[in-house]
């Protein structure tokens, strides 16, 4: 069997050896779908612009379906030397249906019949991440019902900082994901526009209708040049970057909760059904779950590394190289996928260990900059109410004690002027309710900001509606 890409102008055999190289089938195969798909629009279009017939339409629409059943069925065989998905379907049609699956390939050409086929496929595998990024701010915000009365240390340079409630550090991520959601949506508008009819790279002479193409594909517009459709990549490119910032994201959280369910934070106890054990030390219970998520992350930058490596100094318009996207590609989404398939329960699964964080929430001097912006409010300036509460937390640092458990005497003999009304601001508890800004931890704007939460994901009290 010869490839159906040579033409008459050959005179010999391809070497079986550039068969082996060149094919994409081992990884495009799961285009098939998207493939079908837009052959399919495509032949309703040829039909009416009447280039071809409205029955030789309805044979191809119907070939193609079988066609597809074989495939989702295991019983389509695949041959190396028909070298991509796009290759094997339509030689499998016009084995079927002779002249008539011979006339699909009209007014279209492979490099604008893969990008359709690529941006279909991101299309849909960018809304099936969006659903996962969503499932996964649903456990965060479901989190602050039962922690809602939690409060946890803050740090800066892995140094306790300041008193936040746990329910502030769950919104944080559901910010950080809500941006990686924006983006998603973002890099879809620019995915979802057809690029089928473009041909080769200057278009055809044959009068075919792209606008109709697109709107039976569902895409927003028809992309404008024919020399840019068959060299442009972009959207595979955001698509990584964007894969690359959750991946990101999601690194960022698996640190954190690696180190919170350490002996030495005790902050979180993980559920067992996502960690494993040692093969040698029977105590063990590793958040290898976690630790694979940060990892992965690298595979994950290394895909878009590798894209924006293939694609630098192409020359206008289609290349070979441009095969190579598709690896990459499919292995960015595949990796964020299965990262957040198991995120959402883990979130929703793990238990912050009250005891443990109660036991020691006092030590740090929390309530440092709380005090601080107390002495401000009475009338100092910040840099000298800075170095005041400096002074305090050496002298409390020194006797091994809390601010809150310096004698008045103490604080009256870095400002006289100072009363028993300090002690109103100090300790973990009294700080966080001496928050006021928008967006801080402040008990009631975190309230505020959790209820919007819950009514923007659609949950009441944590639960789908």
């Amino acid at each position: 069997m010869s490839s159906p890409s040579r033409s008459g102008v050959f005179q010999q055999a391809t070497d079986r050896r550039v068969e082996r190289f060149t094919e994409s089938v081992s990884f495009d195969r799961r285009l098939y779908a998207h493939d079908i798909a837009g052959s399919i629009a495509h032949a309703q279009m040829l039909a009416a612009v009447e280039l071809i017939s409205p029955t030789e339409a309805r044979l191809i629409e119907a070939t193609l379906l079988a066609i597809r059943q074989e495939i989702e069925d295991g019983r389509f065989e695949y041959h190396v030397e028909l070298e991509d998905i796009h290759m094997h379907i339509e030689q499998e049609l016009i084995g079927r249906l002779g002249d008539v699956g011979r006339k699909l390939h009209t007014g279209r050409s492979r490099n604008d019949q893969v990008s359709t086929d690529l941006r279909l496929w991101v299309r849909d595998a960018l809304d099936r991440v969006d659903q996962a990024v969503l499932e996964l701010q649903k456990s965060f915000v479901q989190r602050c019902t039962r922690d809602a009365d939690v409060i946890l240390p803050a740090y800066t340079h892995l140094q306790r900082a300041q008193p936040v409630l746990a329910n502030h550090y769950w919104l944080a991520y559901c910010e950080k994901l809500e941006r990686d959601r924006q983006r998603l949506a973002d890099c879809r508008k620019r995915a979802n526009v057809c690029g089928l009819g473009c041909a080769a790279v200057a278009g055809t002479t044959l009068p075919i209708d792209r606008h109709d193409v697109a709107r039976r594909l569902g895409f927003d517009g028809v992309a404008s040049n024919s020399l840019d459709v068959s060299s442009d990549r972009d959207f595979v490119l955001e698509a990584a970057f964007v894969l690359t910032l959750i991946a990101e994201h999601l690194s960022t959280w698996a640190e954190e909760w690696i180190l919170w369910s350490t002996v030495e934070f005790s902050f979180l106890k993980l559920p067992q059904e996502f960690c494993t054990g040692s093969s040698i030390m029977p105590q063990k219970i590793n958040p290898d779950v976690l630790e694979l998520t940060r990892g992965k992350t690298a595979r994950v930058v290394g895909d878009l590394q590798t894209l924006l490596v293939l694609v630098k100094g192409l020359p206008l318009a289609y290349n070979r190289d441009l095969q190579e996207d598709k690896p990459a590609l499919f292995d960015a989404f595949d990796t964020v996928e299965a990262c957040l398939t198991l995120a959402a329960p883990l979130v929703a699964g793990a238990e912050l260990r009250r005891t443990d964080i109660a036991e020691r929430l006092d030590r740090g001097y929390l309530d440092a900059t709380t005090l601080m912006e107390y002495l401000i409010r009475r009338g100092l300036p910040q840099r000298t109410a800075h170095h005041l509460v400096g002074s305090l937390v050496a002298r409390a640092a020194a006797q091994g004690v809390r601010l809150a458990d310096l004698p008045l005497e103490e604080f009256r003999a870095a400002d006289a002027t100072l009363d028993e009304r300090i002690y109103g601001v100090l300790g973990v508890e009294n700080a966080v309710r001496a928050f006021a800004s928008f967006g801080s931890t402040a008990p009631q704007e975190v309230a505020r900001q959790v209820q919007c939460w819950k009514d923007k994901l659609g949950l009441s009290d944590g639960e789908p509606k």
